[in-house]
């Protein structure tokens, strides 16, 4: 596709709207999850490991997921996973028991896995690779804006319908994006059903990548860029607990930690585009490196603060450098991927990312027990320039498809 003629407007609905709405869907949730626990009958623990099985459900799903694209398609797979999140929002409303409203939101983290890989490999497929960083980083960023109105509209749903509300958006939301990706065209991909390929002439060629063979033929980019793109995460998971931990810690009340998190959160979300577009024209190492020193110099400084301005100045130092990140770990995932086996590739990717979104606030949690919560920021913090160093030596200098690129392969 030349470069003059792509306009991602065109797309921006189908492609995006679902995923807007699906963030809506889970982020009117997260607040309530240990709530609801707790209403059942659980204690701060028990509530605490429930809130944790989203992120397992997903974990354990990211390989299936692979078979699911490949199987019936992005979009089936798209509209099957918000029907199933849909499901799990309606049962989590009815739960009698405190098992059953753990499954429920097991159910979650299993359809966002689905989605997640759907929507990721859709967009690789369907737009050029000039624009492929424009195109995923503004879909991180809408990802994040859905996240963010979420809680919004719970609170307005909660006043009449109780914590029920909650789960009244999540599963309408979910509903209207199955709705809106049954109307996302599907794309022709070669070998998505059959277990080998055809040539015209009637010559049975290599049979399609399996998940398996997908790791053996790629294990090098697993254990390099795949290792940056995991401290990416375990980075990004855990400075979403040690705001309001180190808020607690310097005497903050709830309403001064939940508006200087939501300051933070807001930066976050509103640069993703220019970012997008550095790593289209420069590379994607001229976003992933900054965007990993930044977090890794903020966590550094944040046990230094000791007052609501000074810790209200680090977070939007976190902030920034989560937001200018965004998309980059599905860009990567895509510049990296092959066809056919994209999903496969996808699968495992996500499956790294997710580990590191389990292990980063596990490696807090242990080194603030044997030492200090301060000590425990900055382990994190060393993960930070860890994957900034990994990730500059390893991610091609060049952006995928630019004329410096074409230069280099010359």
């Amino acid at each position: 596709m030349p470069k003059e003629t792509f306009d991602l407007r065109a797309i921006a609905v189908g492609a995006y709207g679902p995923s807007l709405l699906y963030g809506v869907a889970t982020g009117a949730i997260l607040p309530v999850i240990a709530l609801t626990a707790r209403d059942l009958g659980a204690d701060i623990a028990t509530a605490a490991l429930v809130i944790t099985l989203s992120g397992i459900g997903s974990l354990v799903t990211n390989v299936p997921a692979t078979l699911i694209a490949t199987r019936f398609g992005e979009r089936k797979a798209l509209v099957g996973a918000a029907l199933w999140c849909a499901a799990a929002m309606f049962l989590a409303l009815a739960a009698p028991t405190l098992p059953v409203f753990a499954a429920a939101v097991f159910m979650v983290g299993m359809a966002g896995a689905v989605f997640g890989l759907a929507r990721q490999s859709y967009l690789t497929e369907a737009v050029p690779v000039h624009f492929r960083a424009r195109a995923l980083s503004t879909l991180g960023g809408v990802t994040r804006i859905g996240i963010f109105l979420g809680p919004f509209a719970a609170a307005l749903a909660m006043g009449p319908l109780g914590l029920g509300g909650a789960y009244w958006v999540g599963g309408g939301a979910s509903l209207a994006a199955a709705a809106l990706s049954w109307r996302v065209p599907e794309l022709g991909a070669p070998g998505r059903v059959a277990l080998t390929a055809t040539s015209p002439l009637g010559t049975v060629l290599a049979p399609t990548p399996t998940v398996r063979s997908t790791l053996r033929s790629h294990t090098r980019i697993f254990c390099t860029v795949g290792v940056g793109v995991l401290l990416i995460a375990a980075v990004r998971a855990t400075r979403q607990a040690v705001l309001p931990l180190w808020a607690e810690s310097i005497g903050l009340d709830a309403s001064a930690t939940a508006l200087i998190y939501g300051l933070s959160g807001a930066i976050d979300m509103l640069i993703f585009y220019p970012s997008g577009k550095i790593m289209d024209v420069k590379g994607r190492r001229w976003i992933a490196v900054p965007c990993m020193l930044i977090m890794g110099a903020s966590l550094t400084l944040l046990p230094f603060t000791g007052d609501a301005v000074g810790l209200l100045l680090v977070a939007l130092l976190i902030g920034f450098g989560n937001g200018i990140g965004s998309g980059i770990v599905m860009t990567l995932g895509a510049d990296l991927s092959p066809s056919p086996g994209r999903p496969q590739f996808l699968g495992v990717w996500r499956l790294l990312t997710d580990t590191g979104t389990m292990a980063g606030p596990a490696l807090l949690s242990l080194v603030t027990a044997l030492a200090t919560l301060s000590a425990g920021i900055w382990a994190t913090a060393a993960l930070g320039f860890l994957g900034a160093g990994v990730l500059w030596y390893w991610i091609p200098r060049a952006a995928p498809g630019s004329a410096e690129q074409a230069v280099t392969r010359g």
